[in-house]
């Protein structure tokens, strides 16, 4: 009397057994390796914000106290020069959902932190967010086999 469910196929994003890896699986593996905490493929788009003109004294553990007021933080992030070890003056910090990071972009833009005004948005993505091809143009025509004119008498 009922009809059997059918079966709908799942996308090529979601299955890397039925459709093989894909290139963001190289670049989940890649982040993996370097053992970072939290990266594009964890959490959504909007869920990381760039913090801009910070007090060169703050530290991340200043940083992680003043934003986790907003949400669940999953990693801060504080740009540093690698040759002196000082702070940069801006920081990304990561949040586990996108609401938590727009409400504190919303409180926290424009405001004083030690006397500096400082300045939230959300971050763009890195290179690695997206899949582009290593190459540019239309793809090469395909090798046909070298004609023989004997062949034809």
């Amino acid at each position: 009397m009922w009809a059997t469910p059918t079966q709908i196929p799942i996308p090529p994003s979601l299955s890397r057994a039925t459709y093989g890896s894909t290139s963001s699986d190289k670049f989940r593996t890649k982040w993996s390796n370097l053992r970072v905490r939290a990266s594009f493929f964890d959490y959504p788009l909007a869920s990381r914000i760039m913090v801009r003109n910070i007090p060169y004294s703050l530290n991340e553990s200043r940083l992680l106290k003043e934003f986790s007021t907003f949400g669940h933080v999953a990693e801060v992030k504080l740009a540093k020069d690698e040759a002196t070890k000082q702070s940069r003056g801006y920081a990304f910090i990561q949040y586990t959902c996108q609401d938590d990071a727009v409400l504190a972009l919303e409180n926290m833009d424009r405001k004083k932190l030690e006397g500096r005004v400082i300045y939230v948005e959300i971050a763009k993505p890195g290179k690695e967010a997206y899949d582009k091809p290593w190459t540019c143009g239309p793809p090469p025509p395909p090798l046909l086999p070298p004609h023989d004119d004997r062949a034809a008498e």
